[in-house]
């Protein structure tokens, strides 16, 4: 019978394996598109993201956390969520099917009509995998989770590249899109046992709607935050503009949603389970928040430094304004996963009304700076979301310490060594490095370099996550 926390464990070394190869996938296929599209082509289907990833919330409507955050989901409950996903999914494609002449109006770009509605099945082929995707969590199937993302992954770039290299420009992205989400449904129901009936009571939804509401507006609000720039940046400045910025933000999420959704595999199942254990589950909170610093600052603080060089030997000269932007997202990229683990910890305490209410917020005072400084330029826009997403970071803080009792202080002894580390290491590598000319060897020698100081900073320190990570990794090879 395995411990808590050798599930925990499993968990997060698969949740890392699978974010991890499809971050590696999508690296290597992000080289080779890159070159092979344009901005424009990256800005097409950026500017419509947001509206997809709004409508598959509604289609959701946050009954997939509510399921994971249920002691013992039964089979009518996954089976209503089942059900009301397809339901609502189809209803929205309809509406939103006839509001893509107004969505092309919006960017002043007709093409986007049969873009949108071309996209816009991607939430219709989710519909069909929420419910096994929430069973599977639950049983902390992350393996069989991370084999269908791998999968998915590797198929769906594969086909991207061909189209692209075909010359259907954006049309290769957005396939792409489609080609993952329908690969990966299929494979969820190859590996989940559970499987839906045609007698269905939607009792369970009336039962969960209060808490899952509450999450779907949140996420809604969520999705809105990570895309406002695309919005606006697509409204203001076109698509060109729009295509370099997603194009940094896109390398930068690479690595931050590596170290979030790696640890989002687990933390809300196992932060439930240990509900009725306070001091237990705080423990377990602060070791998640240092393994998640211990990885994120060096990982998004060591790829802004090599930023320009990385860019521009990757996917060319053409993306220079990309590598620009990117130290600054990477900057705010540091500090989205411990976002991501401080929301999850306030919404396995059932306080997804905090959770609605203080994304909401951000969500609006993003907006309002946003709209104010978009005649600044572009850089000012991107330093100001910066700022305001890490100083966030403690706002989460505040109500994850008064639900579990996680003091300010606690939380800075837990991450601050990490970011000192990351830090230091950055400003030797690229001190001893400015000499270097050569762009390949600059880029090389920084990795390495960094790679070797913060490991020895971690080894002389004696940092238990790192002997803890170390010990993991070699029992698994045994």
């Amino acid at each position: 019978m395995e411990t808590l926390k050798e599930k925990t464990a499993k968990g997060l070394f698969w949740g890392g394996m699978n974010n991890g190869v499809q971050q590696l996938l999508g690296l290597a296929f992000g080289i080779i598109l890159g070159r092979l599209l344009d901005p424009s082509d990256y800005g097409m289907t950026a500017m419509l993201a947001v509206f997809s990833v709004i409508a598959n919330e509604l289609q959701s409507s946050g009954f997939k956390t509510g399921l994971i955050n249920l002691k013992a989901p039964t089979h009518n409950d996954y089976n209503a969520v089942f059900w009301f996903n397809i339901l609502a999914g189809a209803a929205i494609y309809v509406v939103l099917f006839f509001c893509a002449p107004f969505i092309a109006d919006y960017y002043h770009q007709p093409k986007l009509i049969p873009l949108s509605r071309y996209v816009f099945l991607g939430f219709v082929f989710s519909s069909f995998g929420m419910a096994q995707s929430a069973y599977m969590t639950k049983q902390m199937q992350i393996k069989q989770i991370a084999k269908c993302g791998m999968t998915a992954t590797l198929a769906s770039s594969i086909i991207c590249v061909i189209l692209a290299a075909l010359g259907f420009g954006y049309w290769a992205l957005a396939t792409q899109y489609l080609a993952y989400i329908a690969i990966n449904t299929l494979l969820l129901w190859y590996f989940s046992p559970w499987r839906p009936t045609f007698k269905v009571s939607f009792e369970p939804i009336r039962r969960l709607f209060p808490f899952s509401f509450k999450i779907m507006v949140s996420a809604i609000f969520t999705q809105l935050n990570v895309n406002i720039m695309n919005l606006l940046l697509g409204h203001y400045y076109g698509d060109i503009n729009t295509g370099h910025y997603n194009k940094a933000y896109e390398w930068s999420s690479k690595c931050f949603l590596l170290v979030g959704n790696m640890v989002r595999q687990v933390d809300q199942t196992v932060l439930v389970g240990l509900h009725d254990e306070r001091d237990r589950q705080l423990a377990v909170l602060r070791k998640m928040v240092r393994f998640t610093a211990f990885i994120s600052f060096p990982l998004l603080f060591g790829l802004g430094l090599v930023s320009h060089e990385f860019i521009i030997l990757a996917i060319g000269e053409k993306w220079t304004f990309s590598a620009s932007l990117l130290p600054y997202l990477c900057l705010c990229g540091a500090f989205m996963p411990l976002s991501t683990l401080l929301t999850d910890a306030i919404i396995s305490q059932h306080r997804s009304d905090i959770y609605l209410w203080s994304t909401m917020v951000l969500g609006i005072l993003q907006i309002v700076l946003m709209v104010t400084l978009w005649r600044q330029g572009i850089y000012t826009m991107v330093i100001a979301y910066t700022v305001l997403n890490i100083l966030w970071v403690f706002v989460w803080h505040f109500f994850t310490d008064r639900l579990m009792n996680y003091g300010l202080l606690l939380f800075i002894k837990d991450i601050l060594p990490f970011a000192l580390a990351a830090i230091a290491v950055m400003v030797v590598t690229g001190f001893v490095t400015q000499g270097i000319t050569n762009l390949w060897l600059l880029l090389i020698s920084r990795v390495v370099i960094a790679a070797i100081l913060y490991y020895v900073i971690m080894r002389v320190s004696g940092a238990v996550i790192l002997k803890e990570c170390l010990a993991f990794i070699l029992s698994k090879k045994k």
